[in-house]
């Protein structure tokens, strides 16, 4: 990064850039765990494939690389519970995470949400490193539709909904 460029004021604009909040899964029985993502992409419709990006010192990186598979679970606007627990705020870790929910398999074995707006089974075609974090191709190697309604999104520092957003002042936005 430029050295110019404070990292605060870096936070400051990314949080402008609305994102739609996917809990990423990965592991099996005891040994799944996951994380709360807003940095997932669609990459290719042809072949399908997505990206996700992973800071390599979350708990869940280790068991990514191990099983080389993983799930992304897109949430509606009612699961910020969920999206919260998975971002470790209640204190839940590795396994305990997936409590409360009803998950699934497809494909590769990763667990998947129930109820999610969209479930994507993927295998990991490739993973390139870059400072902290990494960029993981998945090759989507199933994807279950669930039911239809509000996404849950980030924007601005905190969760919110399409509804929210017609709300919000923009001088209000910081």
């Amino acid at each position: 990064m430029n050295p110019s460029i404070d990292p605060s004021t870096f936070r400051q604009a990314m949080r402008r850039l609305a994102g739609g909040v996917s809990v990423i899964t990965v592991g099996s029985g005891a040994d799944r765990t996951g994380f709360t993502a807003t940095s997932v992409t669609s990459f290719s419709a042809e072949p399908p494939r997505l990206l996700v990006c992973v800071n390599r010192e979350a708990s869940s990186w280790s068991t990514l690389t191990d099983y080389r598979s993983f799930g992304v679970n897109l949430l509606g606007a009612e699961q910020q519970d969920l999206a919260d627990r998975f971002a470790g705020r209640s204190g839940e870790k590795g396994s305990a995470r997936f409590f409360g929910a009803r998950w699934k398999t497809l494909v590769t074995g990763a667990p998947l949400l129930e109820g999610a707006l969209a479930a994507i089974d993927c295998t990991v075609e490739e993973v390139i490193e870059r400072q902290s974090h990494a960029i993981v191709i998945g090759r989507i190697e199933a994807v279950d539709l669930g039911r239809w309604s509000d996404p849950l999104l980030y924007w601005s520092g905190v969760y919110r909904t399409i509804r929210d957003l017609e709300a919000v002042p923009f001088s209000a936005v910081g």
